[in-house]
């Protein structure tokens, strides 16, 4: 991931971030020390940015694609009420089994469900409207993750894409990958039932409300 902003700042914007708590901080340490791509992982701005938009938004269901070791999860699920809900899909056994011992240590644990499997049949079987969508793994499939998602958000919620600036390679799509982002990205602007912002946070990020008429 190259840098958007000068290193000095980017310092700056994360000291003057609320500070997480001491379980994401074990979980950051963890997942660098176990996991091959610890890049992956959701840190603090952009943590404290999700759970925000979550209270925002006033989420009481919520869903993520993309669940990795589940720091994104429960900064997520910190934002819900008691009787709140976040299903989270992974196909990873290993980012799993971490992130349910991480969840067993939070007191906002118990509002998550993970799904593991293929996250377009996990959306196959949802019946209930949600009210933000986080989505963020499989970049091949984000025109189609979007396109499903869309269906099962309320009018009003709220879809976020991370990694919609993919290190700059958007510029110049050449790969599946890249190509599938660019698609989307373009897929969003065009879409006249939605209103959507992009932001140059971390890798990218798109916000996409889903207009209630």
């Amino acid at each position: 991931m190259i840098p958007l902003i000068d290193e000095k700042l980017e310092k700056y914007a994360y000291s003057h971030t609320k500070a997480e708590g001491e379980i994401f901080r074990e979980l950051q340490v963890e997942t660098h020390e176990k996991m091959a791509a610890p890049q992956m992982q959701v840190g603090r701005i952009e943590g404290q940015f999700l759970k925000i938009l979550a209270r925002l938004v006033g989420a009481r269901r919520i869903l993520e694609i993309g669940m990795f070791t589940g720091y994104s999860a429960l900064m997520m699920a910190e934002a819900l009420p008691e009787d709140g809900t976040l299903i989270t899909c992974d196909i990873d056994p290993k980012a799993e089994e971490m992130a349910k011992r991480y969840f067993a240590k939070s007191p906002h644990g118990h509002k998550i469900t993970i799904a593991m499997g293929p996250a377009l049949e996990t959306i196959s079987k949802i019946t209930e409207a949600f009210d933000m969508v986080f989505i963020d793994a499989d970049k091949v499939n984000y025109p189609n993750y979007y396109k499903e998602c869309l269906k099962i958000l309320r009018p009003g919620g709220l879809i976020v894409v991370d990694n919609v600036l993919w290190s700059g390679r958007v510029l110049e799509p050449s790969d599946s990958d890249t190509q599938a982002i660019d698609l989307f990205n373009k897929q969003v602007t065009e879409d006249s039932n939605v209103e959507n912002v992009f932001l140059t946070v971390r890798d990218g990020m798109m916000l996409i409300w889903k207009k209630s008429i």
